[in-house]
């Protein structure tokens, strides 16, 4: 009898396994990290073969951890870093050029070039996305247009496109299929027909033939090859939407947000999507099975973990990334200095690939324990500015926040984090739940889970923080947060 759903968890930085009890704790996890690739400056690469390697490795390395064999378990989940676009031969299975990078920003040309005809939205009816460097469509373009070869391949039906879930379901199974979620992030699907837009593909130059197949998030894709050999692959999800299943926001209204490399905010807006007037992506939440999709409108925010890391690797102020607490606690505020991170532009509410980062109000009080506590507060304070917007659209008032991801583990920031919203934020017991939410999808497929009671019933409070912060102080410095998101406007001409 399978005790576990294993989950495949392939992220910006590193790529996990995890195995999941029934009851949705973690059994056993291992994890590796893959090198990041910066060709150019805005160009952001993965080598995706060393994913698919370490993919391979840390399977081995959970089993091994757990002691479990393949007949322990049940399914397999995919989750995975979205827009990361990878084009490779379909016979023998090599990428034709880097997977490149939802951070990628090479694609601004493209993207201002289309937006010439109909502007930045001209596809958002369709789609529920803006025209920008952030989704695939524009990358599978770039690669077609400049590696020499690969158009004339792709015309004669000798590639396959895919995201990473793609790439990752493929070497696994053979099968070359996606999910809602994913397609939905492509710029290429219709949110209300779930398939492929041809008038949007005639328009890039992508031939229809590259691209997958698209599927449920829970349903069996496949049968795994390797250390996982017979267990069915059935479950798929963009990892944010993942997130979203995980943490059990299966009603209209419910709302989680992950804090990793970028920060996303999904709000479960139902079977009906809705076009955002204030900047968020439309976005699908999940499809099990033959059930009707659900929809979700997004507040992604490109850098926010990655600030962190940037701290430890760029300027060596800090070892280890959980280190950025220690040195932010040992002052009480910022000293009047805000980090807005627009590294790769600025992506909800905004939308401005023409931003770039700055830290103002700089005085020579300022020491590197007020930078560390900056970086911490800007992740909070674009988190507020996504939520503001999503309040806007949805009509609806948020009364708590279910966070999840890496930093919710970092106390100053959570309790700054309630503090600036004036909600309370709250962690699960489970807190990989981009994982479980892959695991979830997966175990419904084939019995492991029966129904969303059975889930609901895994989830805990593990952590709560409530606001403390008077109004008045959390107004000034908002408002100071705003008044520098505006300096890092237009600056690349």
């Amino acid at each position: 009898m399978p005790k576990y759903v294993a989950a495949i968890d392939q992220g910006t930085t590193s790529t996990r396994c995890i195995l999941f009890d029934h009851a949705g704790n973690i059994a056993a996890v291992d994890q590796k990290e893959h090198e990041q690739i910066y060709p150019k400056p805005g160009w952001v690469e993965h080598d995706a073969l060393e994913i698919w390697e370490r993919t391979q490795r840390v399977i081995r390395g959970a089993l091994e951890k757990s002691g479990a064999d393949v007949a322990n378990i049940a399914a397999i989940g995919v989750t995975n870093q979205r827009e990361t676009a990878v084009v490779w031969e379909r016979e023998t299975g090599r990428p034709v050029y880097n997977a490149i990078v939802w951070q990628d920003t090479r694609t601004d040309a493209i993207c201002n070039e289309l937006a010439r005809e109909g502007g930045q939205d001209r596809w958002r009816a369709k789609t529920g996305l803006p025209l920008a460097t952030y989704f695939s469509g524009p990358k599978i373009k770039w690669i077609l247009d400049n590696v020499p070869g690969v158009r004339a391949k792709a015309e004669a039906g000798e590639l396959f496109f895919g995201n990473m879930d793609t790439w990752l379901i493929w070497n696994l199974t053979g099968a070359h299929v996606t999910d809602v979620t994913n397609a939905s992030r492509t710029l290429l699907m219709d949110l209300k027909t779930l398939d492929w837009d041809a008038e949007i593909l005639r328009v890039l130059g992508i031939p229809r033939a590259m691209l997958p197949k698209i599927c449920s998030s829970s349903e069996v894709y496949g049968t795994a090859r390797g250390s996982l050999g017979g267990v069915p692959v059935a479950g798929d999800l963009g990892d944010q939407q993942a997130a979203l299943f995980g943490q059990t926001c299966f009603a209209p209204g419910e709302a989680k947000n992950t804090y990793g490399t970028g920060c996303f905010m999904l709000l479960n807006t139902g079977e009906k999507p809705v076009l955002s007037k204030n900047g968020l992506l439309t976005t699908l939440g999940y499809k099990i099975g033959d059930q009707p999709a659900v929809y979700a409108l997004e507040g992604s925010i490109a850098i926010t973990g990655a600030l962190v890391q940037w701290l430890r690797d760029n300027l060596g102020m800090i070892k280890k990334s959980a280190e950025v607490e220690e040195l932010a606690s040992k002052v009480e505020d910022s000293g009047g200095i805000y980090f807005v991170p627009a590294f790769s532009g600025l992506f909800a509410p905004y939308w401005k690939s023409d931003a770039r980062g700055v830290i103002v109000g700089m005085t020579r009080y300022v020491n590197k324990s007020h930078i560390a506590r900056a970086v911490l507060e800007a992740t909070a304070y674009q988190t507020c500015e996504v939520l503001d917007a999503m309040e806007k659209d949805s009509g609806v008032r948020l009364t708590t926040l279910k966070v999840d991801g890496g930093m919710v583990f970092n106390e100053l920031l959570m309790q700054f984090q309630a503090d600036i919203l004036d909600v309370p934020v709250i962690r699960p017991k489970v807190a990989e739940t981009t994982a479980l939410g892959a695991a979830y999808a997966a175990g419904l497929a084939v019995g492991f889970w029966k129904n969303y009671d059975e889930l609901r019933a895994n989830w805990g409070k593990d952590k709560e923080w409530k606001p403390s912060m008077p109004a008045q102080k959390r107004d000034h410095l908002y408002a100071g947060w705003k008044k520098a998101v505006t300096r890092t406007f237009d600056w690349i001409e």
